[in-house]
């Protein structure tokens, strides 16, 4: 933990770091059959309304850009004056816009709209508002509960992050429910074992279940004390599963809201609590060593596991939806976050 409660500030610079990514992974996927369209790049901003939008994409664009001028906000919260960090944050909000956008121009398979521009420039300015208005109380707060509830170990804003990113990751409804470390739409092989409904169930428990002990344990890596663990771990699981919910109730249709809770989630989830029940009183270093083998064992039978039978069906919907760039976002944040923690469990060790 950083000392002298600048903790909430770079916590705030990661998290600024890590959406900033996630944009740009977003914004120029599939990051294929680039080539020069006869445009000039700034074209677009001469450009009338689009002949099709929906009034959901635009607030989605809004959306997208509201998280980046927060956090850019708070983490520039401590420079001179009252709103250098505010007007750095707008500018650098739009800048990401126009650049992006900008070099959707070579992207034939991307549409770069002055309409995308002003809705993304809109959300940088609404978050960073809500970040100038908020910012001070917000960063007095948690730096209050940085001393009351997170562990004094090394890089804990970082985790942080992680744990960040793996809600994030749960806003993916065509995934195994806490699938992560998904290698195979990457590299382009399929699962080694073929479907048969038993095994599938077997795999699909077993990634849940390694998964929720992982990431429970890292959230009990961070907490302060055990009684803080007991209580911090299952509210941060059932928002995971509230997460998975609202996700799939509003980008696939409500009558899926549930279709995470099959018959591997059920058999996961209850022998994943169990694990957790004694395995968050264990010392520091066997927790973190049991974290490093869930989170390897469920990287394996992830690329093992047969195609998803919803999977299809989810991707889809999104597809009709128009959710392919925020569906490549959650994709490559599940994709890599195994392959993330590992090393930040190496050096939240040094302590140990």
């Amino acid at each position: 933990m950083t000392p002298h409660g600048r903790g909430p500030i770079l916590l705030s610079r990661y998290l600024a770091l890590a959406w900033l990514a996630l944009l740009v992974y977003g914004s120029l996927h599939p990051f294929t059959g680039w080539r020069d369209t006869g445009l000039t790049p700034l074209a677009f901003l001469e450009g009338g309304w689009p002949r099709y939008w929906t009034a959901f994409d635009l607030l989605i664009n809004v959306a997208l850009y509201l998280p980046l001028g927060f956090f850019t906000t708070l983490a520039m919260c401590r420079l001179p004056g009252s709103y250098t960090g505010a007007i750095l944050a707008t500018l650098i909000a739009a800048g990401v816009s126009f650049g992006l956008e900008t070099l959707q121009t070579w992207l034939p398979a991307r549409v770069p709209s002055n309409l995308d521009l002003a809705c993304n420039s809109l959300g940088g300015l609404v978050g960073v508002i809500a970040g100038q208005l908020t910012g001070p109380r917000l960063i007095n707060r948690l730096i209050a509960l940085e001393h009351r509830l997170i562990a004094p170990v090394p890089h804990a804003e970082l985790g942080m992050t992680l744990l960040g990113l793996w809600l994030l990751i749960q806003f993916s409804p065509e995934t195994l429910l806490f699938g992560s470390g998904d290698l195979r739409y990457l590299l382009g092989f399929s699962g080694a074992v073929p479907f048969a409904a038993e095994s599938f169930v077997m795999i699909e428990a077993s990634i849940v279940a390694f998964n929720a002990v992982a990431v429970g344990l890292i959230v009990r890596h961070l907490c302060a004390r055990l009684s803080v663990a007991y209580l911090v771990v299952p509210l941060f699981l059932l928002l995971c599963l509230a997460i998975n919910t609202l996700a799939a109730a509003i980008l696939v249709g409500p009558g899926e809201a549930f279709a995470w809770l099959t018959p591997g989630a059920r058999l996961g989830l209850p022998v994943g609590g169990l694990v957790l029940l004694v395995a968050l009183a264990l010392p520091a270093t066997p927790r973190l060593m049991l974290i490093a083998l869930a989170l390897m064992a469920t990287t394996v039978l992830v690329n093992l596991a047969p195609p998803n039978p919803y999977s299809a069906a989810a991707l889809a919907a999104w597809r009709q939806g128009h959710f392919l760039n925020f569906n490549g976002l959650t994709r490559l944040a599940g994709t890599l976050w195994p392959f993330l923690t590992l090393p930040y469990l190496l050096v939240s060790t040094r302590r140990h």
